[in-house]
Parts: C-alpha cells; sequence; structure tokens
C-alpha cells in the first residue's frame, strides 16, 4: 500500500525511531498507491480500466462554455472536488466544478480501492513533529474518514461494493516487531485498539499465501469501487444543487480574485478549492513544489473459477505488504485478483509495462495463479509529500487546495472536502488543524525533480532485498 520514502525525507537518526520503519527500510508507513491518473492505455484495457468496464454508465456532464458565477469554484471532480461539492451545495451554497474529462478518469476512480486506517506518516514521528495533541487530532479525523465512507454510503444508497476487513502482510521476520510497536502505540497513545496481530500461521491462513511472516488485521480498514462511490457521491451532489462541468480543464487560475478559466468560459467565486492533486500540472506554480507525482499500476486478472478461488482471502480483506515498493491486492465483486504496485519516477511507464511487472508478483504470491489472465491494467501517478502528510491549506483569502496524500487518499480525500467545506462555511477549526502541518519543498525545479527521483528507483528496490 505504500510508495517508496522520499530521497529528500527524515534523517536516518529520524527514521530509526519510526514506528513503521521496517528494520531500516522505511522512513514512513506504507501506503496503497490510491491515487490513479493518466494511464497508457493498450488494447489489453480495451480502453478500459476494471472499474470503468463494472461502473454504471453515466451520460457526458455538459461543459463549461460562457461566463458564470459561484459562491465556490472546485477544480477537479474526484473524491476531494465532488465530496466537497456535496457538503457545500447542502448548506446551500452555489458550486461550480470543473472536471478535466470524465468524473472519476483521473485518481479517484482508478486506484486499488483500499481504505486503509491512519496517514502515509507514522504516528510516533507525527507526534514528535506537531506534538500529542495535535498528532489526535489529526488522527481522529483520518478514522472518522473511513466511517464517513461508510456514512455517504448509507445515506444516498450507494452501492460500491463496500468490504470491511484489511491486513497488513510482514514481508520479513524482522518486520514483525515494528507492527507491534505500531499496535501498541495506536492502542494505548491513540485510543485505537482494533488492530489484531497475526502470526505467520495465522496471516497464510487469512491470505492464502505462505510468504508472509505475520501481520496486523483491521476490520474496521476495508474495501470498494472507488468509481462507484465516486459516481455516487456526483449523483447526490447534483440532486443538493451543484453544477459538474465535464471536459472543462482549468487553463488558470486567479485565487486572488476568485476567477477560473478554462477554453470555454470563465467562473468568478468567492471561493476556489482546486483538488486537481496528482496531476495539477503548473496550474497552481506554488503548489508545484510541496507535492510530486509516482508512478505506479494496477491490474485485474479474469475472473477466477470456485476452485482457483479456494483459500485465497477467505474473509474477504484486501492486503498490503511492508515492503518499501510493495504490493496490495484483493478479489473484486466479481471474483477477480485486483493486484497493485510497482513505482516509476520516469513518467512513460504504459499498462504493459504493469502488466509484466504485476504478473510477476502475482505469481510470487499465489504460486498457483502464475500465468493467469489479464483482462485490465492502467497506470498512473500517486501524489506524494516529503513527510507523508495530505497538503491542505488556503492561499490567500480565496484559494483552498488539497494534494499529497501520498497513498491513503480513498479515505482522507473525503475528511479533506469536509474540513475545506467546514472552513468555507465559517468553521474553520479542523481545516486548521492540517493547515498548520508544515511541509518541506521537494528540491529540483519542475525540470530536474523526476529525473533526480530516477536516481533512487534502483536504491529502493535493492533496499526491499535486504
Amino acid at each position: 500500500m505504500s510508495v517508496p520514502p522520499s530521497p529528500y525525507g527524515e534523517s536516518p537518526a529520524r527514521r530509526s525511531s519510526s514506528r513503521n520503519m521496517i528494520g531500516r527500510l522505511h522512513a514512513h508507513k506504507p501506503t496503497v498507491p490510491c491515487n490513479l491518473s493518466g494511464s497508457t492505455e493498450t488494447s489489453m484495457t480495451r480502453k478500459k480500466t476494471y472499474y470503468e468496464a463494472t461502473a454504471p454508465g453515466t451520460p457526458p456532464r455538459a461543459a463549461l462554455v460562457g461566463e458564470v458565477r459561484a459562491d465556490v469554484c472546485i477544480v477537479g471532480g474526484g473524491f476531494t472536488g465532488v465530496g466537497a461539492a456535496l457538503e457545500l451545495a447542502a448548506r446551500g451554497f452555489g458550486v461550480r466544478l470543473l472536471e478535466a474529462k470524465r468524473i472519476g478518469a483521473g485518481a479517484s476512480g482508478r486506484n486499488g480501492g483500499q481504505i486503509n486506517y491512519g496517514f502515509s506518516a507514522d504516528v510516533v514521528s507525527l507526534a514528535a513533529r506537531l506534538g500529542i495533541e495535535p498528532a489526535r487530532a489529526l488522527w481522529a479525523m483520518a478514522e472518522e474518514a473511513v466511517s464517513l465512507i461508510d456514512r455517504r454510503a448509507a445515506e444516498h444508497g450507494i452501492d460500491c461494493d463496500l468490504r470491511r476487513g484489511f491486513i497488513y502482510a510482514a514481508a520479513r521476520a524482522s518486520h514483525m516487531e515494528p507492527l507491534r510497536r505500531e499496535r501498541a502505540v495506536l492502542a494505548e497513545s491513540f485510543g485505537y485498539g482494533h488492530l489484531e496481530l497475526l502470526d505467520s500461521a495465522a496471516t497464510a491462513a487469512a491470505t492464502g499465501s505462505g510468504i508472509y511472516h505475520g501481520g496486523l488485521r483491521d476490520q474496521r480498514s476495508g474495501h470498494l469501487h472507488p468509481l462507484k462511490y465516486l459516481l455516487g457521491l456526483a449523483a447526490a451532489a447534483e440532486a443538493r444543487g451543484a453544477v459538474l462541468h465535464e471536459d472543462s480543464p482549468a487553463t488558470s487560475v486567479d485565487g486572488e480574485n476568485g476567477v477560473v478559466h478554462t477554453a470555454r468560459g470563465v467562473v468568478r467565486a468567492s471561493h476556489v478549492l482546486v483538488a486537481a492533486n496528482a496531476y495539477l500540472d503548473g496550474l497552481v506554480p506554488p503548489l508545484g513544489s510541496r507535492a510530486m507525482p509516482v508512478g505506479t499500476w494496477v491490474v485485474a486478472t479474469r475472473p477466477l473459477a470456485a476452485e482457483e478461488r479456494t483459500g485465497l482471502l477467505p474473509g474477504g480483506e484486501c492486503v498490503c505488504d511492508t515492503h518499501v515498493a510493495l504490493d496490495y491486492y484483493r478479489f473484486t465483486a466479481d471474483n477477480r485478483l485486483l493486484f497493485g504496485g510497482g513505482v516509476s519516477y520516469r513518467g512513460r511507464d504504459g499498462a504493459e509495462d504493469g502488466a509484466r511487472l504485476l504478473g510477476r508478483r502475482i505469481a510470487r504470491v499465489y504460486p498457483g495463479l502464475a500465468g493467469i489472465g489479464i483482462d485490465h491494467a492502467w497506470g498512473g501517478r500517486v501524489s506524494i509529500t516529503r513527510n507523508r502528510l495530505p497538503d491542505i491549506g488556503r492561499i490567500g483569502r480565496r484559494l483552498y487546495y488539497a494534494q499529497g496524500f501520498s497513498g491513503q487518499g480513498v479515505a482522507l480525500t473525503g475528511m479533506a472536502g469536509q474540513v475545506i467545506a467546514e472552513a468555507i462555511a465559517g468553521d474553520a477549526g479542523r481545516f486548521d488543524v492540517f493547515a498548520s502541518v508544515p511541509h518541506g519543498l521537494f528540491p529540483g525545479g519542475a525540470a530536474l525533480r523526476q529525473p533526480l527521483l530516477a536516481l533512487f528507483r534502483l536504491w529502493y528496490r535493492l533496499r526491499d532485498r535486504l
């Protein structure tokens, strides 16, 4: 469930104290690469991700044409933007949302679908940096982010294949002690006593794979069909009066004056929320060095026959392992293995690259599925921050933003939209907790950042073999 730690992250001394530092491998808690966009389509995908192929069809929404006014203009039709539109419209605000392609075409409609507890950053270093009370406040919102999905799905009647259960599997024996520490710290200092410690035999029984040395099981976390969920949120937002435009990429954002331009229209608003995340693409230059996109992949196999599925994830949980460049996987409602992983800093690896890599990884986890047919493969980007915490804030009086969920976006994006909506409505208490988190910048500038990070690619592969 994770992207590799940044080479610009914590010092070795800081890393050695991290509760999720697995041996000497992890500067940050591994996180599922959830935010996928910009995939290279191939004949294998039939120009559709698994989610696009199985979500209910919706007619295209009209593009923005001409000049309009709104209380709030939102840029980005993913979980953050659509969730904020829903909350704001329910409070009586006039909302215009601009999505560059279709709702869910980018990050939120293409991810691994895992809803996991907490943040990518570990809670021990979080408390050390911010203090125990701010850390607890952030943790409480991360917990609420998971339950918010349940509440919204129930309230709006969204059928999104929601299931509970998550296993964090130790890839090496040396990874077990940090998992024990994590469980103890969360229970004792953060009141989260829901993690069950599994030994190697219990993990093998729960996953159907014999490669793990133990793990943690959390029945409050889980997984869903992200595109079904997002489309349900979009319908609910529209039912409350929000106007959602597709095929309307923002070409400029004037945060000071609340003006957003597209190729064919203009929105003038009292407030602007930029929620483009992994494909901000220079739209708001001050945000570019605060988060960085990293490539990853997901595949969905053909449906498994009952005898092929026997013993594999019998409890229906989702799984991620403790490697730096980890594997994460689950079964879908129609009995396919949905498997993600891999990391690219080059920005040009396509779906076929990912399919080859993940086919090998599937065979390592489940040798009986070696060579299984892959019906869908796609790749894209995870937006990460240096401290692995979401970057949520405001520039001036009008411009709000949220980015850098570092692989934990399925749940945390919903909370981001919620607290930003609260702030716009006049209650900035919870928003200010996020906005007060200090964030470092990625050096190198837009031209050098990706090539520089590519130099570290082999290093992270080697670390997983230590």
